[in-house]
């Protein structure tokens, strides 16, 4: 989409038509900017990282188990929000096992 808009220049030719009341109007002197083109490469780039990552993504670390949720309770902990605050208020760290 970048490449194409990059000089093209038929909306404006469109609304100079438009503003002018004459059909074929051109606009003229329009300065064009590399930033379509800035764009272009941004996306290959998006796109080289998206394939590297398809690629090579499943080696990667992984986070450690220590960051999961712990998964069991001990048996003399309540689930209720209520008591979750009581022992944050207590200084205990309700998510230990």
């Amino acid at each position: 989409a970048s490449v194409a808009g990059a000089g093209d220049t038929a909306a404006l030719d469109a609304e100079a038509a438009r503003k002018l009341a004459l059909s074929g109007s051109a606009a003229t002197e329009v300065a064009h900017t590399g930033w379509p083109w800035v764009a272009l490469v941004g996306g290959v780039l998006l796109a080289l990282a998206g394939l590297l990552t398809l690629r090579y993504g499943r080696g990667w670390p992984a986070m450690g188990s220590r960051y999961e949720a712990p998964t069991r309770r001990t048996p003399a902990r309540t689930d209720t929000p209520g008591d979750l605050w009581k022992a944050l208020d207590r200084g205990e760290d309700p998510t230990a096992v």
